[in-house]
């Protein structure tokens, strides 16, 4: 449904987007991801029309963005960075012209309005100025008015950005309702974002794609996929990493310290080759037997940090 296809943008001498191509079809939800100066925004900036490609295009619904651009964005929804709005306009006079701007009319527009506006948590805030809310709310006002005309095509730039812990479950569960019968993509920095909402991730460096797959292959490249975490009461004169070393399948055991400053409690990382069935079991008849508490104890599937790190980092390749 979205096809970019050898996007590129040049500011002068530098190389903001360096040729990335891919395809967000119909019920994906696409986390764009990468460090600041990476080439997200500017990349989202030409999927929506807003910045000419030096290079390349992108099709929405098969209409090309550069040649039929007017037809491609009137069915596109914009979440840009940073939530600009009117600030002088209410929140209601704002999502008014808004509709207007999409087509809306009389009736149809004043229900579409009500509607967004109960969606999206605004009521309270329906008659006050705009420059008056809080950065949250403003970013509420700016989610509104891209999802108002209920397009099939939805592009978003940090769509939580300012929103409290309560805020951001509304909007994602908004963002996950919405997936079916739309194509997404969504830039953020926020990881736990695209682990709880994305079906699949981009992560771009330098202008340049770097990876694409899901976030759990993407987890699965972690140096941590499918090691154990083990908490144990701390007991004298134990040495927990030359006991547990004794299992053929384990190859290192790592002491972590004490769990969260608690002295009573240690952690061990555990990394396995060739493990049993359930290693987890096997650990925890093993604890029992010689008497250990154990306080936790989980397979690890690895972390999203530490593999955007390791692919973004300058020295990735060294």
């Amino acid at each position: 449904m979205i096809e970019v296809k050898g996007l590129t943008k040049y500011f002068g001498p530098v190389t903001a987007v360096n040729d990335i191509s891919f395809v967000v079809d119909k019920g994906e939800i696409l986390g764009f991801l990468g460090p600041n100066g990476a080439g997200k925004s500017t990349t989202m900036r030409m999927i929506t029309g807003y910045l000419t490609p030096s290079e390349g295009t992108a099709l929405i619904g098969g209409k090309d963005i550069v040649s039929r651009g007017l037809e491609a964005r009137q069915s596109i929804g914009y979440l840009p960075e940073n939530a600009p709005v009117y600030p002088d306009m209410t929140v209601l006079g704002f999502l008014n012209f808004c509709a207007e701007i999409r087509g809306f009319s009389g009736k149809d527009k004043h229900h579409r309005v009500e509607e967004i506006i109960e969606r999206c948590f605004l009521s309270e805030v329906r008659q006050q100025s705009i420059d008056t809310l809080s950065k949250g709310f403003k970013q509420r006002v700016c989610f509104a008015q891209a999802i108002l005309h209920d397009p099939p095509y939805l592009i978003m730039d940090e769509p939580t950005d300012g929103l409290d812990p309560n805020q951001k479950h509304e909007v994602r569960t908004m963002i996950l309702e919405m997936a079916k019968e739309k194509a997404m993509i969504i830039s953020t920095h926020i990881l736990e974002e695209v682990e709880a909402v994305c079906t699949r991730a981009i992560i771009i460096a330098e202008g340049r794609i770097v990876a694409d797959d899901t976030p759990k292959n993407l987890k699965g490249m972690s140096r941590l996929h499918n090691t154990l975490s083990l908490d144990l009461e701390a007991k004298e004169g134990v040495d927990f990493q030359k006991e547990l070393s004794t299992f053929s399948w384990i190859r290192e055991v790592e002491a972590l310290g004490a769990r969260g400053g608690d002295e009573a409690v240690l952690r061990l990382r555990i990394r396995t080759g060739n493990p049993p069935w359930d290693p987890e079991r096997e650990l925890w008849r093993f604890c029992c037997q010689k008497g250990w508490t154990v306080v936790s104890l989980f397979r690890e599937e690895g972390r999203l940090d530490e593999v955007f790190r390791m692919i973004t980092a300058p020295d990735r390749g060294n």
